[in-house]
């Protein structure tokens, strides 16, 4: 919920400290319901329960860091108590346009009837003993007595025992408001008295635009990159990132640059680690050691830059999958038009291989004694990575070693790798068709099948055949599966290239392989195919029946007796030589002399 309220939410807040400086996490906390940003979910819902009247006994919030839970319990209990000089306020109320009798006291923590206690350094039995006695009298100026318990969690389990028969039947003038980052450590018998909200993070456009109303209210020039790094590096959290803010002010003392932040917080300039990510993925390595230790030099942390690199591989995959990514303004532009780039030249494959490589090398540096011999180490081998043949380089370097040319299988992640055109210069982003690595590596298995004793197995040269040998092994399943889901495309001895219908087994093609082998005594190369490839054996041999079935209902005969008996069907269609001799006891045999 930022609007221009919550900028100028400074003007509302009590100072306090005289004319001593306050940070600005301290300066901008929100003091009414109106001031929250990014909690709208809540906010409606707190609204509504103080305008119907239906206020709960307690209340328990949790989030990460810094989204404003204990600033919500406050704002809770200046609500509850809010009251004007004139009288005119008969109740609790949400809307607070003006400073009430306790507002000050109570944003302030030093209200007697509003009770803040820090459960990590209060959590024993004995402190909410104090708290079951204290509840029991009235409050001494405001309306309700208000009890805060902050990282409630912390509480022993003695503690949270001595609590809950106070929690679950208080005194009509008593309100607890817990406040917890680690919800799963509270009890549930402890949740299930309380009306929970889980305070979100806020996003980062969010944040982007309430820095720049403070910055506006504190007339402090800042480039919006230098925003948008600000709110990428606090994850969430508007304290962080007012904390930021308040250090990039005195870091700058001036106007504050996107280099101001990046050398603050250690980060490396994002164009130049969309270059790094480049020059992996080109598998060039000369150029992505340079630009690691460029960077290194300039400041930039180690593990910080590979996780940038694993931020950006992160960003390119959302692209990948869902474009519209690649619209939010909070990622400057340059990120998003190389980002869109790299999304249509890198496949899934590549970008997940890649995601996982840096997880890995991320660790490694972290526990290395030399950070920046780990991340050279990392990138070399991201940028070898890059060389390796992907199954389907494999798949094809076996066809052409066996002097067939099989077609690829269908990519599932976004096309098979792809090399830039234009010339030997270009940059590669994905694993290229290396010939010499890509034969080498498939040179064993080729051998192999060479070395196979062909005579000694059987020769199978048409699909026809292939199902008759299933089907005289015996192999229901298999054989089902080759008449219903299968799309012949090309059949020939020792190669099967076919198209598969939706219902096929996912196992299909390995364990055919696999039959093939072992029935052959010999390698079976069996290829998915982009090809649709012919019909499958049962819709041809439907095809086959509809089309007797049509001949016989011309048949002036069969006409009649269709027309006799209304809603009666040809069934199957079978020659006399063909039919059962039970099914025509009274038939004569038939005649097989030339009359």
């Amino acid at each position: 919920m930022a609007d221009a309220k919550s900028k100028t939410s400074a003007k509302a807040a009590p100072q306090g400290e005289g004319t001593g400086y306050r940070v600005l996490a301290r300066k901008y906390r929100p003091s009414t319901f109106t001031d929250l940003i990014g909690q709208e979910a809540m906010v409606r819902t707190i609204s509504n329960a103080f305008e119907t009247g239906r206020i709960p006994q307690a209340w328990i919030l949790t989030g990460v860091r810094g989204v404003g839970k204990t600033t919500t319990a406050r704002i809770i209990a200046r609500a509850l108590n809010y009251e004007l000089a004139d009288g005119s306020v008969k109740g609790p109320t949400i809307a607070m346009p003006a400073l009430g009798l306790h507002d000050e006291a109570i944003m302030e923590s030093r209200h007697i009837d509003v009770l803040e206690m820090d459960a990590a350094s209060h959590n024993g039995v004995d402190d909410i003993r104090q708290i079951n006695d204290a509840v029991r009298y009235a409050p001494v100026s405001a309306r309700y007595k208000v009890y805060i318990l902050d990282e409630v969690h912390m509480l022993s389990t003695a503690a949270f025992n001595a609590l809950l028969k106070t929690l679950e039947e208080p005194p009509p003038h008593a309100k607890f408001i817990f406040a917890t980052t680690e919800i799963r450590k509270v009890p549930v018998t402890v949740l299930s008295r309380c009306q929970r909200f889980d305070l979100r993070r806020v996003e980062a456009g969010v944040l982007v635009e309430h820095l720049q109303g403070i910055a506006a209210e504190e007339k402090v020039e800042i480039e919006s990159e230098a925003l948008a790094m600000i709110a990428r590096a606090s994850e969430g959290s508007v304290r962080d990132s007012l904390s930021l803010f308040d250090q990039a002010i005195a870091h700058a003392a001036g106007k504050i640059a996107a280099d101001d932040v990046r050398q603050m917080l250690g980060l490396a300039d994002r164009a130049r680690v969309i270059d790094l990510f480049e020059a992996v993925m080109r598998g060039d390595v000369a150029a992505a050691l340079k630009e690691l230790r460029d960077q290194y030099d300039s400041g930039a942390d180690p593990a910080v830059m590979l996780s940038d690199l694993a931020e950006f591989t992160h960003f390119v995959t959302r692209i990948k999958a869902v474009p519209a990514v690649a619209d939010d303004v909070s990622i400057s532009e340059i990120e998003r038009k190389r980002g869109r780039d790299f999304a249509a030249k890198l496949s899934m494959r590549v970008l997940s291989r890649t995601w996982q490589m840096l997880m890995k090398g991320l660790s490694e540096v972290q526990a290395a004694g030399r950070p920046i011999s780990a991340a050279e180490m990392v990138l070399v081998r991201l940028a070898y990575a890059t060389d390796l043949p992907t199954p389907d380089d494999v798949i094809r370097s076996l066809g052409e070693e066996n002097g067939s040319s099989p077609r690829p299988q269908t990519n599932g992640g976004g096309g098979s790798g792809v090399s830039a055109q234009g010339g030997g210069q270009a940059p590669r982003y994905e694993a290229p068709r290396s010939a010499p690595r890509s034969q080498s590596s498939a040179a064993p298995v080729a051998r192999v099948a060479q070395a196979a004793p062909e005579a000694a197995g059987l020769v199978i040269g048409s699909f026809d055949q292939l199902i008759a040998l299933v089907a005289e092994k015996r192999d229901l399943q298999t054989k089902i599966a080759l008449e219903r889901d299968v799309r012949l495309v090309r059949c020939e001895d020792g190669h099967l290239e076919i198209a598969l219908e939706p219902s096929a087994p996912r196992t299909l093609v390995h364990e055919l392989q696999r039959k093939l082998e072992a029935w052959t005594q010999r390698r079976w190369m069996v290829v998915v195919s982009k090809e649709s490839g012919a019909p499958t054996m049962r819709a041809q041999a439907d095809a086959q029946e509809a089309e007797l079935k049509q001949g016989v209902r011309a048949d002036p005969l069969v006409r009649a007796v269709l027309e006799r008996f209304p809603g009666a069907e040809i069934v199957a269609v079978r020659s006399r030589d063909d039919a059962p001799r039970d099914e025509f006891p009274d038939a004569p045999p038939p005649d097989d002399s030339e009359d």
